[in-house]
């Protein structure tokens, strides 16, 4: 196979900036879409007369969706190229949130964060594969950094502006004004965005140091390749990172932490508001410090920085439920800021997945660990709405600090169990790489 010239990928110029940028504006208009419903979830409640188990399904189904889709994207991706994709997924975007602004009932509603996770799953995946086709292999993971950092912008926009709107005007309005907004960057990322370098005849990424030209692929491999990832302790130390990182933000950002800091502690909207972007800058400052760390630590990231951050986020969660009476403010934003740790420690994951595995089983291990933070939201997503419903709480009117400390017990189980297999993981993923002993077996 030959290839075409390499300087567009070695000297990235203002068409591969300009190619990045309207991909990571659509990567923070994803993120907008996947964030919100947490915004505005006690407005969906009352809307839509639901109860926590079901305002807890449209997350979970949209999760459900997205984890679902990744394969299919992969696919597509490895046949069709970046820029096909992400322009279905910000259409699919901007149809869901149009059915979900006209909805009259909870089963259309359901149907449009089908839609709308559907869409979500594309954008990320595709803007990576931009990153690798039209960027040198070595600028990869800071690209890819910043790609996730800029991204998390998407959940300001979600937090202040659109619950702003929505109490400005109405549910319609709010979510067509998003149908909109997707329906512009459909039309956007048609127009500007591109596979490749017009002078290459596939997707390549080439290591400009080395002169080493390999090709893009992002299909997950569903038969051989996930038993091979699996049989790897490392891909399961990677499964295991990611299942237990970032989850508790997850459910808190997406649908649970409006509700709870309103309606159980008390804060207004706005001040809620303000708390959660506080995760969501810390979530920003966080990641370029633990992914440096990551690289300066590679044998030592479950110790030093996954564990660590698993046991902030648990102490700071258990002081604020363990409380008779609403949290202090100040331990609130502890709160906050222990979680936005759990994004970036999760990122550590992706390093396991990259080091344990070969580069043509690296799509398949990638998939394997991403699903595991999925897998733990969607449990505790789910869980915090039946045991508020079985406290008889699952209503905005009936939401109580008491029935949220209960509820909110639920990732305390998720948390000890990811940490113990981190632990055993870690173990055996030493013991093959040759860092530690194998145990003998009397």
């Amino acid at each position: 196979m030959t290839h075409a010239p390499l300087s567009p990928v070695s000297n990235p110029g203002w068409r591969a900036w300009l190619i990045w940028s309207v991909g990571v504006a659509a990567y923070v208009v994803a993120i907008t879409n996947r964030t919100s419903l947490g915004a505005v979830g006690v407005d969906a409640a009352d809307r839509f007369q639901a109860d926590a188990s079901t305002l807890a399904l449209f997350a979970v189904v949209q999760l459900a969706v997205y984890g679902g889709m990744q394969i299919p994207i992969g696919v597509l991706l490895d046949r069709y190229g970046s820029r096909p994709i992400i322009t279905i997924g910000m259409f699919l975007m901007a149809a869901g949130q149009l059915v979900m602004a006209f909805s009259p009932s909870i089963g259309i509603a359901i149907f449009a964060r089908v839609l709308l996770g559907a869409g979500d799953a594309a954008v990320f995946p595709a803007v990576l594969r931009l990153v690798a086709v039209w960027f040198p292999a070595q600028r990869g993971p800071v690209m890819v950094q910043f790609t996730g950092i800029i991204g998390q912008a998407g959940q300001l926009v979600a937090l202040v502006p659109l619950a702003a709107l929505l109490h400005a005007t109405s549910w319609t309005i709010t979510f067509g004004s998003i149908a909109g907004l997707g329906v512009l960057f459909t039309i956007l990322v048609a127009l500007v965005i591109r596979n490749r370098p017009a002078e290459q005849d596939t997707d390549v990424t080439v290591n400009t140091d080395t002169g080493v030209v390999r090709v893009v692929t992002s299909a997950i491999d569903t038969g051989v390749g996930i038993r091979a990832a699996w049989a790897h302790p490392g891909t399961r130390l990677a499964f295991w990172s990611h299942f237990t990182t970032p989850f508790a933000g997850t459910a808190f950002i997406l649908l649970w932490g409006m509700p709870f800091l309103t309606a159980a502690q008390g804060l207004t909207a706005a001040h809620a508001a303000g708390l959660i972007s506080v995760y969501v800058v810390a979530g920003m400052i966080f990641g370029p410090i633990i992914g440096d760390l990551s690289r300066r630590l590679p044998n030592h990231r479950s110790l030093a920085l996954v564990l660590p951050a698993v046991g902030l986020q648990l102490i700071a969660w258990c002081a604020v439920i363990a409380l008779p009476e609403a949290a202090p403010i100040w331990l609130l934003y502890v709160l906050a800021i222990a979680l936005a740790t759990g994004g970036p420690a999760s990122m550590i994951a992706f390093d396991h997945a990259r080091t344990h595995n070969p580069s043509h089983r690296l799509s398949t291990a990638t998939g394997v660990t991403n699903a595991g933070g999925f897998i733990a939201a969607l449990i505790a997503i789910f869980l915090i709405g039946l045991l508020l419903d079985l406290q008889g709480a699952g209503t905005p009117e009936t939401y109580s600090l008491d029935a949220f400390r209960v509820a909110f017990l639920a990732p305390i189980p998720l948390w000890i169990i990811g940490c113990v297999f981190i632990v055993i993981e870690r173990k055996r993923t030493r013991v093959r790489m040759g860092l530690d002993p194998e145990r003998r077996r009397r």
